[in-house]
């Protein structure tokens, strides 16, 4: 007996002694659970498929060392502080429904017993899934939302990585501005009065809704003259009718916020009522993904997208190259808009995860509101990662911008995109105006 409790007392002990010596948050967490949203199936699944691949990417690195990838949470296999815990990503298919959404997000915390969130790409779904976590205080970042008003509630457990589509939007009349002063790279200055009239048709959705009220702010301050602003239900069967409509309004200049499905039935229908236009622009989304560039073709040269990257980064982003290499090696695509974004998610959820030590939700909220990722560890060309902490905006990353896309073809005969703004990287000659069908 004597033996025995000497035995128990060393076990103790022991124990003890473990707890002392290990990080915080290292004793219980050999794997770190993320919960991640998006549409896998519907109207946006390419978009969703491209998210999914750049967030599983992003832990993959974080999970195991890759010494030849120039960014720190490379030389690492797992979470240093918490011991090398890794990070285990469950999906969840929300299929661009928010009440969908709202559900799965409180499974994930309830039943999964999630330590956060990742999601949702539909600003419709983010408000509701981080109204969720919000009530539970589990912290979620945001990677790929950009209505305005995400960041605009005050919430205490949400950050957003991307910038939002008032920072695009501007981008978007910045470039119309520069066209008028001879800015744009092989483009002579255009008189204003010949893309003077705008057009535009957005899904009536919490994102197309918020970008169809900024064309209109902005139309306004630059002295622009919006024709025609629709709003349409989104996965629509037919848009002849809107598009008759756009075509009435003899807009020189029109603009569409769609996802995938909606961006490739309004161009074909465009071209199949023959209207020809002087610039046509799409809020990213559906106008990015491989599923519109394969499925339009040549039809969509001449077409622009907003985007926060695109493949010619990789020329001036030496990390961008080497995981733009990995990715296209898992995908047999280049990174996109959607597939970067989610993978800088998920790479922001590991430095937050590194400098918290924890996975306690305060200790995760102290380290985000107090992160800074510098530019040179990103994918995206931005100047890095740092959340706001006070004024309108909570939880919103200040030093994101954005980029405008071409999309060309190539020598080889290739369509892709090309950058023509900001128009000191534009990396070719601006195609103007938008060749005939």
């Amino acid at each position: 007996m004597k033996r025995i409790a000497r035995f128990t007392s060393l076990c103790v002990v022991l124990v003890v002694v473990a707890a002392l010596v290990l990080p915080t948050g290292a004793r219980a967490e050999k794997e770190i659970k993320i919960g991640v949203l998006y549409p896998l199936t519907g109207g946006a699944a390419a978009a969703g498929r491209e998210l999914r691949d750049g967030a599983e990417l992003a832990a993959e690195i974080a999970n195991t060392a890759m010494a030849d990838i120039n960014m720190t949470m490379a030389q690492n296999a797992g979470i240093q502080s918490m011991g090398g815990a890794k990070i285990t990503l469950i999906f969840k298919d929300h299929e661009g429904n928010p009440t969908l959404g709202a559900d799965l997000a409180k499974k994930l915390i309830l039943d999964d017993k999630v330590d956060g969130l990742l999601g949702c790409y539909h600003s419709s779904v983010t408000k509701t899934v981080s109204a969720v976590a919000e009530q539970y205080g589990v912290p979620m970042i945001n990677g790929s939302s950009t209505s305005p008003s995400l960041t605009e509630r005050g919430l205490k457990w949400f950050w957003r990585t991307t910038p939002h589509d008032t920072w695009f939007t501007k981008d978007l009349f910045e470039l119309l501005k520069g066209l008028t002063e001879g800015q744009a790279k092989g483009v002579k200055a255009v008189s204003q009065k010949d893309i003077v009239n705008l057009a535009s048709a957005c899904e009536k959705t919490e994102w197309g809704s918020f970008v169809s009220e900024l064309i209109e702010q902005f139309s306004k301050e630059y002295g622009f003259d919006l024709k025609k602003s629709l709003l349409y239900a989104k996965e629509a069967p037919d848009l002849s009718s809107e598009v008759r409509s756009l075509k009435a309004s003899r807009a020189d200049v029109l603009l569409f916020a769609s996802y995938t499905s909606d961006a490739i039935l309004m161009i074909k229908t465009l071209k199949a009522q023959k209207i020809q236009p002087k610039i046509i622009w799409g809020q990213d989304a559906g106008f990015e993904t491989p599923e519109f560039q394969q499925t339009m073709g040549e039809d969509i040269v001449g077409i622009l997208t907003r985007t926060v990257f695109l493949p010619q980064v990789v020329k001036v982003k030496p990390v961008a190259g080497q995981v733009n290499k990995l990715y296209k090696a898992k995908t047999g695509n280049d990174l996109s808009g959607a597939s970067a974004r989610s993978f800088t998610g998920l790479q922001t959820w590991v430095y937050i995860l590194e400098k918290a030590g924890s996975t306690k939700p305060a200790d995760i909220q102290a380290a985000a509101n107090a992160i800074e990722i510098p530019g040179d560890q990103l994918v995206v060309p931005w100047a890095g990662i740092k959340f706001s902490t006070s004024g309108k905006e909570i939880g919103q990353n200040v030093l994101g911008s954005g980029l405008i896309g071409q999309y060309q073809k190539g020598s080889d005969g290739t369509v892709g995109l090309e950058i023509v703004y900001p128009f000191d990287v534009a990396t070719t000659d601006m195609i103007y105006p938008f060749p005939k069908w």
